[in-house]
């Protein structure tokens, strides 16, 4: 049985340094989640996503996170795998969570 579609955002990990990024709706890739196109649509979703692949060249494993809309409107995650990712890496104390 297949996963029932929920809205989202594309991520994926940029090829070069391995930083968590997001598809954006001017087809750029973000290191800031609350830039990611937010995408409600299942049809939609499916052709960002395979426009977010043709990007080979530029990140890893593009795919879909679940999200939700914040008091904001920013997209932001829904599962703690996700949230995770918005932090950076947790091996040390740099990037991301060292702001």
């Amino acid at each position: 049985m297949s996963k029932s579609f929920r809205p989202g955002v594309i991520t994926a990990n940029d090829l070069r340094n391995g930083e968590v990024v997001y598809f954006t709706a001017a087809d750029h890739w973000s290191s800031d989640h609350t830039q990611a196109e937010w995408l409600a649509d299942a049809a939609q979703a499916a052709q960002r996503l395979n426009r977010a692949q043709q990007d080979s060249h530029i990140v890893v494993d593009p795919y879909l996170a679940e999200a939700q809309r914040n008091a904001a409107g920013e997209p932001e995650p829904t599962h703690f795998r996700e949230q995770f990712r918005t932090r950076g890496p947790s091996n040390y104390w740099h990037g991301k969570q060292a702001a």
